[in-house]
């Protein structure tokens, strides 16, 4: 076999002039100087450049936002810590209820009744305690990059914000207080209104990113790429949906889908930036990039608001109101639940919830006289619409007396909504009167 065969590269050789040893890599003998006679390396094959070159191109980008966003949720939890008292026994066991309000949490009483729409937005920043911003924010160190890479920092903007509000909408969607959903329907379906919030929706968008991107261009990727993304994702999908299955009504499943689709939706219809392509992005991709950051500021200012405005329930809102034994928090998410299931009732006819209201209110401790007689008139109410629904409710056809008992009855409703407010307003939550009930 000659010696120039590339099979010899790199490999010790024998001058071929005095005989001496000439070591791998050696330009020379060293014994007499005659040069050495090795050859280039082989070239490699071109699938294996492509690949190298692609990979280059794609990992050289930058990553700033990434960056940024993390920043952004670790400045928010240093925040709310500083709010809670700067406890080690809050940042392992969670912030208060009032804490997490108060930075712009997602809850449906607050959205439904207070307009406070900016709480589609500011859930996605903050965090429920140390764990659950750790996790997060070392998902998106090593998700986020890559998503960043292939499409670009404006639209690794519009990608977070937008799959984030589309998981906080899922939701606020899903809270159906008193309906029993079963065993597959929890997975989705809550049925109390509690505190939400989490980056976990925006960081199911990008997996779903990921997973479409990978199926969109599988034959233009190169190998390694193909492993990663696309039917690669589908162990980490499937995984976290199993641990949401089985910590159902702890883990907000549906924030999670409401980014998975999202993200999905975006990268089936969003191209990326290909090796070798321009780095310009469009004015429409740059607005859209500004409009979503801003949205994000806004959002917080508007949570300062509402936070100097309304004082902390926990504390200020039991001493001005005189509770006793169970909590302010406790009594009127009970009398919520079941003021917002009688509301439905009377709309659509469905009584499935009532039941479950009323057993709510029942178990609620006592907090002081009032909250108990609104308790107890709510429940009353509840026992009427039942009624109504089984004496009035299609297929039966609504007679004068049918009229005159539902005009009562949502009258009676109307005076009871009245005193819950100014219940409220004696806590220091300023509320706005509500709404006809018809």
């Amino acid at each position: 076999m000659p010696d120039n065969h590339p099979s010899y590269f790199g490999r010790p050789g024998i001058c071929r002039n005095c005989g001496a040893l000439i070591g791998a890599g050696e330009t020379s003998c060293q014994m007499c100087g005659a040069p050495a006679r090795q050859t280039s390396p082989p070239a490699l094959p071109l699938h294996e450049r492509y690949a190298m070159n692609y990979a280059r191109a794609v990992l050289s980008r930058p990553y700033i936002f990434t960056i940024v966003f993390i920043v952004a949720n670790l400045f928010v939890f240093m925040l709310m810590w500083e709010a809670s008292g700067m406890s080690s026994l809050v940042l392992w066991g969670g912030f208060p209820e009032e804490v997490l309000l108060a930075f712009g949490a997602k809850m449906n009483y607050w959205i439904q009744h207070e307009h406070e729409w900016w709480r589609f937005v500011t859930p996605v920043f903050i965090h429920v305690n140390l764990p659950h911003i750790l996790i997060n924010m070392y998902s998106l160190w090593v998700i986020g990059p890559w998503v960043e890479k292939l499409y670009g920092s404006v639209k690794f903007v519009v990608f977070w914000v937008a799959t984030g509000v589309a998981g906080v909408a899922a939701s606020y969607l899903t809270v159906i207080p008193g309906l029993r959903p079963g065993l597959i329907g929890s997975f989705l379906i809550k049925t109390a209104d509690v505190p939400s919030a989490g980056a976990s929706g925006a960081l199911f968008g990008l997996v779903g990113v990921l997973f479409v991107f990978g199926l969109k261009y599988r034959r233009e990727l190169p190998e390694g790429f193909k492993r990663a993304f696309g039917t690669g994702m589908l162990p980490v999908i499937l995984l976290n949906l199993g641990i949401g299955f089985l910590a159902r009504g702890v883990i907000d499943n549906a924030a999670h889908m409401g980014g998975l689709l999202s993200g999905a939706a975006f990268a089936a219809v969003v191209s990326y930036k290909r090796p070798g392509a321009s780095t310009g992005v469009t004015i429409a991709w740059r607005v859209l990039q500004i409009a979503a950051l801003l949205l994000v500021v806004i959002s917080f200012g508007f949570a300062a608001r509402a936070s100097q405005r309304t004082p902390a329930r926990s504390e200020n809102s039991e001493s001005r109101i005189g509770g006793r034994t169970g909590t302010f928090d406790e009594n009127y998410r009970a009398i919520y639940a079941g003021e917002s299931t009688g509301i439905n009732a009377l709309k659509t006819g469905d009584i499935s919830g009532v039941d479950p209201a009323i057993a709510q209110l029942d178990k609620t401790e006592h907090f002081n006289d009032e909250s108990d007689a609104l308790r107890v008139e709510l429940r009353s109410l509840l026992i009427r619409v039942v009624k109504y629904v089984h004496d009035w409710g299609p297929p039966r056809k609504m007679t004068t007396d049918g009229v005159v008992e539902r005009e009562k009855l949502v009258n009676d409703f109307k005076q009871w909504q009245k005193r819950f407010r100014d219940w409220l307003r004696a806590g220091g939550i300023e509320v706005p009167d509500p709404g006809p009930t018809k």
